[in-house]
C-alpha cells in the first residue's frame, strides 16, 4: 500500500467520532477534574447532613449514620436530613444527565428536560390526582406525576418521530412545547376551580426535596437506574450523531434506536425527578453547559461530569435555602433559579460553551 493510501486510512478525520472527541492528551486533566468533583460532592453531602436551622457536629452525624441514634440530633440526621440528602443526590443526577441528553438529542444548547413536556405532563397528572381523585399524600400522587410524564413523553415521541434525521428532533421539540402549553392551561383551570388542589400544587410546583421519606424513593429507584444505564449506552452514538445522521450511520451508529433510547432515558430520569421533587429549573439546563466547557463535546465525559456536578449544585442550593432565612426555608427550586439564571447568562455568552 502506498504512503498516500496509508495516510488516507489512518487520518484523524476518518476516526470514529467517539474516539476523536476524547484525545488522549486531555484524558488526564478530565480524570483529575472528576476526582475534584467527587471530593466536592462528598463535602456537600456532609454539609447537607450537618447544616440546617441547627448545626450538628460531624461526629454526631457519623454516630447517627453508623450507630443506633440515641439523641434528638441523631434522630434528626437519620430521619430527616439523610432522606433529604439522598433525594437531592438522585434528583440532581437525574436532572443533570437528562439535560445533557436532551441537548445532545436536539442539538440545542438551550434545551432542558421540560422541553419534551415532562413537567407539564407531571403537573397535569398531579392536578388530576389532587383535584379530581382527591389524593393528598405526596407518596401517592408522585406515581401520578411519573405516569403523566411518561405518557406525555411517549406522545411527543410519536408525534415528532414521523421523520428521520435532524428534523425529527425539531418536531419532537415542537410537539413537546405544544402539548406543554395545552396541559399547562388545563392544569391552571383545574387548580383555579379547586382551592385545595391549588394549595397542593403550589407546594409541589415550588420544587422541593423536603419531606420525601426513603420509603417513597426505593420503588422508583429502578427507573432512575434504568435511565442512567440507557444514557451511558447511548453516549457513544450521540457523539457520532453530532456530525449528522448520515455520517453517524456510516460509522455504524443506529440512529433510530439511539433516539428511542435517549427519549426513554429522559422520561425515566426527568419524569422520576419531577415526580419526586416537582419542577426544578436550571439544573438540567446549566450543568451540561458547565460540563461541556470543561471536557469538550464528548458525551461520555459530559454525562460523567453531569452525574457529579448536578447533585453538587442541587445540594449547595438546598443548603443555601436552609440558612438564608433561618428558621424558615426557601425551596430548592427557587434557589436554583436565583443561582442558575446569572451563571447561565455568563455561560451562554461564551462561544465555546454555547455550541454543540
Amino acid at each position: 500500500m502506498s504512503r498516500d493510501a496509508t495516510t488516507s486510512v489512518t487520518a484523524p478525520d476518518e476516526a470514529p467520532a467517539s474516539e476523536r472527541a476524547a484525545p488522549p492528551s486531555r484524558r488526564g486533566p478530565r480524570a483529575l477534574g472528576l476526582i475534584v468533583a467527587v471530593c466536592s460532592l462528598l463535602v456537600l453531602v456532609v454539609l447537607s447532613l450537618a447544616v440546617g436551622s441547627k448545626a450538628i457536629p460531624v461526629s454526631v452525624v457519623w454516630d447517627a449514620l453508623f450507630h443506633s441514634p440515641t439523641g434528638a440530633d441523631q434522630f434528626s440526621v437519620r430521619d430527616y436530613r439523610l432522606p433529604r440528602t439522598v433525594v437531592g443526590l438522585i434528583v440532581g443526577i437525574s436532572l443533570g444527565v437528562a439535560g445533557a441528553l436532551i441537548q445532545a438529542l436536539t442539538r440545542n444548547p438551550l434545551a432542558e428536560p421540560g422541553i419534551l413536556g415532562v413537567n407539564a405532563g407531571a403537573a397535569f397528572a398531579v392536578a388530576l390526582a389532587v383535584g379530581v381523585i382527591g389524593i393528598q399524600d405526596p407518596a401517592s400522587y408522585m406515581w401520578f406525576a411519573f405516569a403523566g410524564a411518561l405518557v406525555v413523553t411517549v406522545m411527543v415521541l410519536l408525534l415528532g418521530g414521523t421523520r428521520h434525521g435532524r428534523e425529527s428532533s425539531g418536531l419532537m421539540v415542537l410537539a413537546g412545547v405544544a402539548l406543554g402549553a395545552v396541559l399547562g392551561g388545563a392544569t391552571s383551570g383545574l387548580t383555579l376551580i379547586d382551592p385545595e388542589a391549588f394549595d397542593q400544587m403550589r407546594q409541589w410546583h415550588a420544587g422541593s426535596i423536603v419531606g420525601r421519606p426513603l420509603d417513597v424513593v426505593w420503588p422508583i429507584l429502578p427507573f432512575f437506574a434504568g435511565g442512567l444505564l440507557l444514557a451511558l449506552a447511548a453516549a457513544p452514538s450521540l457523539n457520532a450523531m453530532a456530525l449528522g445522521d448520515d455520517l453517524a450511520v456510516a460509522q455504524g451508529a443506529r440512529v433510530n434506536r439511539t433516539r428511542i433510547m435517549v427519549v426513554a432515558a429522559i422520561t425515566f430520569l426527568a419524569g422520576g425527578a419531577t415526580a419526586l421533587a416537582g419542577p426544578i429549573g436550571f439544573v438540567g439546563l446549566m450543568v451540561p453547559h458547565v460540563a461541556r466547557w470543561i471536557v469538550g463535546p464528548d458525551q461520555r465525559w459530559i454525562i460523567a461530569y453531569s452525574v457529579l456536578l448536578a447533585p453538587s449544585l442541587l445540594l449547595a442550593s438546598d443548603i443555601a435555602g436552609r440558612v438564608i432565612m433561618i428558621p424558615s426555608e426557601i425551596p430548592v427550586g427557587v434557589v436554583t433559579a436565583f443561582i442558575g439564571a446569572p451563571i447561565l447568562i455568563v455561560l451562554v455568552r461564551r462561544v465555546k460553551v454555547s455550541g454543540l
